[in-house]
């Protein structure tokens, strides 16, 4: 019996596996726990709604921005050693963001968080897949991957709660402190370094332009109803902004490793799924952020009630997201997209009738519809990235789908929260769920996106497009999630 095959082999893989969802679950956690307790932070330093935005996205942004980048740095000089030093900043990230004095601090230490974060989910990917050689091993890996990411998002606001509830908002960065400790240690410990055998180039270039695009973009919708729209600040933002999307396409067109390649858009499958992640993300960062507010300002619920209200979503997420995964295995994407879209659409236009006294019926079946819709959309995202892409791109593909995700967050809270807040018209708790309407019918408008698109996208059309784009970027061609470079950055 190899050592590779041997019970004591086996239970290390496992052990690295655990290792590396603990980095997933705090970075995942970090993405929807904040939400519940942006009504204390609120209060206790005196932020504004556009501070409270800043707060999310200064995370989402950086993530978004970083992603690609850091599964490069971490092919070509060693994965184990990006991994732990993505783990020592999220940690002093965390630990800052706990002692953050004031909003300036605290949207700087979530930005030194998601450098951090940004170094962990593509690395710990990446470390699996070079773990698990065996191929089923690696599907159940995997597998189990991507329940964390669920179960992460899902518990988000119900710990947030509890936390803020118990012990304060800061509490909410310090979890992170001996989880994070933890894993490096074990890291330390037992994970073996590796390298890939021929790492991607960097594009600095390419990298530039889309922190530009991000950042200045993000800015401006933001900052717009503030400043107002044609300020000298806002209108310099969105030049920049409009500029580096310009110039990103004729860059990476130009380079022989792009950060991202245009040519992959060619495929509608794959444009679609980039659409349909920015789309679902938004819907969720959305729903969250405005629900966090309604629920505890509004509703006046503590941070913990608050976060048992959002308990029916949770679970409909952690049941329809591995069912979504086992349709998406044997029927393809279309069903659990189609279905995705409806439900999320159905959540979104039941709560355009929002009102501060709102039957608990209403509230329970949105907060339901919301989780079976977001539960089924995250398995065909990923598959519609990769499915038809050579292998030889395909984990490149699915950065891009996780990329796209994080984009999606930023431009959700970003969007709705500026076009709810600038319509709030007296005080706050009366005038909230009137404004909030608007929100929601952007929810319903992104659900009906996702609808539109799983139809579109799984066509005979739409396939034979994703062939020509295999055949011009060259390599041969995978069906369905490849293994171990597909989920790459899942």
């Amino acid at each position: 019996m190899s050592a590779e095959s041997s019970p004591e082999g086996r239970r290390r893989r496992l052990l690295i596996l655990a290792i590396c969802c603990l980095s997933l679950f705090i970075v995942g956690l970090d993405n929807t726990v904040v939400n519940i307790a942006l009504p204390s932070i609120q209060h206790d330093l005196n932020a504004p709604a556009s501070g409270l935005q800043w707060i999310i996205d200064a995370y989402t942004l950086v993530l978004a921005a970083l992603l690609i980048l850091s599964g490069s740095v971490a092919d070509r000089i060693g994965r184990r050693r990006v991994f732990l030093t993505g783990l020592l900043v999220f940690v002093l990230g965390s630990l800052l963001c706990s002692l953050a004095p004031g909003l300036g601090w605290l949207i700087g230490f979530r930005v030194v968080q998601a450098v951090g974060g940004s170094m962990l989910n593509p690395v710990a990917m990446s470390i699996i897949t070079n773990t698990f050689t065996d191929r089923r091993e690696r599907a159940q890996a995997i597998g189990v991957w991507g329940g964390v990411v669920g179960i992460s998002m899902a518990l988000g606001p119900l710990i947030g709660g509890l936390l803020v509830d118990g012990a304060g908002w800061p509490w909410i960065f310090l979890i992170n402190v001996p989880v994070g400790l933890a894993a490096f240690a074990l890291t330390l410990r037992y994970v073996p370094e590796s390298r890939a055998p021929r790492a991607r180039r960097l594009d600095p270039v390419g990298q530039l332009l889309m922190l530009l695009l991000l950042g200045c973009g993000t800015a401006a919708i933001i900052e717009g109803p503030a400043n107002g729209w044609t300020s000298p600040l806002i209108v310099s933002l969105a030049a920049v902004a409009l500029t580096a999307l310009a110039l990103l396409p004729f860059w990476e067109l130009r380079v022989a490793e792009p950060l991202i390649d245009p040519r992959f858009f060619r495929s509608v499958p794959f444009a679609g799924a980039t659409v349909t992640a920015v789309c679902a993300f938004a819907a969720l960062s959305g729903f969250l952020f405005l629900n966090a507010l309604y629920l505890q300002d509004v509703r006046h619920y503590s941070p913990f009630r608050a976060g048992l209200w959002t308990l029916p979503m949770a679970l409909a997420m952690l049941v329809f997201a591995p069912l979504s995964g086992r349709i998406v295995g044997r029927q393809g994407p279309r069903l659990p997209l189609v279905c995705a879209g409806i439900a999320l659409a159905a959540s979104g236009l039941l709560l355009t009738r929002l009102a501060a006294d709102s039957p608990a019926s209403l509230l329970l079946a949105a907060y339901t519809l919301f989780g079976i819709g977001f539960g089924l959309v995250n398995a065909p995202i990923t598959n519609s990235a990769v499915s038809g892409m050579p292998l030889s791109q395909a984990g490149v593909a699915a950065a891009v789908a996780s990329t796209s995700r994080q984009i999606g967050q930023s431009l959700g809270v970003a969007v709705i929260g500026t076009v709810v807040t600038a319509a709030v018209a007296g005080p706050f708790a009366e005038a909230f769920p009137a404004a909030s309407h608007a929100g929601w019918w952007i929810v319903t408008g992104l659900g009906l996106t996702v609808l539109v698109l799983g139809l579109v996208t799984t066509t005979p059309w739409a396939l034979r497009t994703a062939a020509r784009t295999a055949d011009a970027v060259g390599g041969p061609v995978g069906t369905g999630v490849p293994g171990a470079a597909a989920e790459r950055l899942r």
